[in-house]
């Protein structure tokens, strides 16, 4: 069973977009631009609460070992 989880060797800021790119064996560069286009056209205060709720709630990966 994959479980999702903050990624400790593609981490920009926190590791979320690293870890829902290994979720879903995708490059994380991918989710990154994803997650920047959205947050421009959506004018991004709902993305920074739901990425401050995944640094909150999704656990890292050393955390699962």
């Amino acid at each position: 069973m994959k479980k999702l989880y903050r990624s400790r060797q593609n981490r920009m800021i926190a590791g979320v977009c690293g870890g829902i790119a290994n979720y879903f064996n995708v490059d994380p560069t991918l989710i990154r631009i994803a997650a920047a286009v959205l947050f421009v056209l959506t004018a991004g205060i709902g993305w920074i609460i739901a990425y401050i709720v995944a640094v909150i709630l999704v656990p890292n990966a050393e955390d699962l070992e």
